[in-house]
């Protein structure tokens, strides 16, 4: 066997050679493919990962009013408020009525 040195020859058809250089490139291509597909769906995880964690939250948070409210809301309990004042109202309005009537007419009890 001779010892490989500056003047080794290396004999090769051009065939083999071009066939051998598109292998490596091809491999190196769908390395790289795959890291890129690899690395969108590690990002595209993070991002689902943390939309949960704000739905989560939102879902939790919301109905405690942590959150605020819609505006609809708040023109909701504005207008039960005024209701919940007229009500408060009127009841007063019934129940001097009642003692005026119980007051007048001593023999009714108020049930009819």
């Amino acid at each position: 066997m001779s010892a490989i040195g500056d003047q080794t020859n290396l004999d090769i058809n051009l065939k083999w050679l071009l066939q051998i250089v598109a292998g490596v490139g091809f491999a190196v291509w769908g390395y790289f493919t795959l890291t890129s597909h690899i690395r969108e769906l590690e990002i595209e995880v993070m991002r689902m990962r943390d939309s949960v964690v704000q739905n989560s939250e939102f879902r939790t948070k919301w109905p405690l009013g942590e959150l605020g409210a819609l505006p609809d809301d708040a023109e909701q309990n504005m207008r039960l408020k005024h209701l919940e004042d007229k009500m408060g109202v009127v009841e007063k309005q019934v129940d001097a009525l009642r003692i005026r009537d119980a007051s007048t007419n001593p023999n009714t009890t108020g049930d009819k």
